[in-house]
């Protein structure tokens, strides 16, 4: 649990993108279940008001306790930290902005509001669960957000996580045939609310289809833009739309990635977050764990 034997290879590995070797071995830690747990959605008039809710939320250290997996089919492995990205903390409530609500809705067969919406859920002890359910229905209450109403049992929490889970696939349905490109960034909370809203009226500019989904919590969004990939123009606006993100994340002391890594596509955003020395370091590192350059080459640098 507690290290400071040298640097932490372990994280360097884990984050490495595959570009420094591969995993054999994953080990399970275990955890003890809360006494109790209830889940709820809220629904609010603007991305901005569900954003804001959620800084409040955590500036008065209610210890929101689950998130749902990242918006991919490799979700699950990479929330557990098995596979490329950085997600492993669970202290962070779901934000959907009203397409990605809608699209949820329909897959799931929930219905929900066509609305900036947040799942969260809270666990502790039944006293204290009580006290967190009360400060949270207060703060949704004064960001105009709807009325809550708790989900305690497991079943019906799990259909909760599960309609989140399955957002990847509800984002595609929104155009069938079309392919899903999921990009994201992380920014200061100070930030994160004017950044959301910059992001979502960029969105409308570009004419794209881009749900919006993050654990806003601290911090991270991300954008499923479902596009036409033998359309040039439109495959065009959507690669113009990444880098303007990823800049309009660094410009707010943030980074072009949380979670989904480098890959090809944010290379050169890598560069502008870290500069050439930074890079350079990078490559140094790359060099002596992988002198060949068997392991994912190309990728990240």
């Amino acid at each position: 649990r507690k290290r400071a034997a040298g640097y932490d290879l372990t994280s360097l590995f884990v984050g490495s993108e595959g570009t420094l070797g591969f995993l054999t071995q994953a080990t399970l830690r275990l955890h003890p279940l809360p006494e109790a747990t209830a889940a709820t959605i809220a629904s609010f008039p603007g991305v901005g008001a569900a954003v804001a809710c959620t800084v409040q939320v955590l500036q008065a250290a209610v210890p929101v306790a689950r998130i749902g997996g990242c918006p991919g089919p490799g979700a699950r492995l990479q929330a557990q930290g098995l596979v490329g990205g950085t997600e492993s903390r669970l202290l962070s409530p779901e934000f959907l902005d009203e397409v990605m609500a809608d699209a949820c809705g329909h897959y799931s067969g929930m219905g929900l509001p066509v609305a900036a919406t947040l799942l969260l859920e809270l666990h502790g002890s039944r006293n204290s669960l009580a006290e967190q359910q009360r400060q949270t229905e207060e703060i949704v209450r004064l960001n105009g957000g709807s009325s809550l109403a708790w989900a305690e049992e497991p079943e019906e929490r799990g259909r909760l996580w599960a309609m989140r889970h399955n957002a990847w696939y509800a984002a595609l349905a929104l155009r069938p045939g079309c392919q899903g490109y999921s990009t994201d960034v992380c920014v200061p909370i100070s930030r994160l609310p004017d950044v959301v809203v910059e992001t979502k009226q960029d969105l409308l500019d570009s004419g794209l289809t881009g749900p919006m989904v993050g654990h806003v919590g601290d911090g991270n969004f991300h954008c499923i833009l479902v596009f036409n990939t033998q359309d040039p123009e439109e495959a065009q606006r959507v690669h113009s739309f990444t880098q303007r993100l990823g800049r309009r994340a660094l410009a707010a002391g943030g980074t072009c990635t949380g979670e989904h890594g480098v890959g090809l596509g944010k290379r050169a955003l890598l560069l502008e977050e870290l500069g050439q020395e930074g890079l350079d370091t990078l490559r140094s590192i790359k060099a002596a764990l992988d002198p060949h350059n068997l392991m994912n080459p190309g990728k990240v640098l």
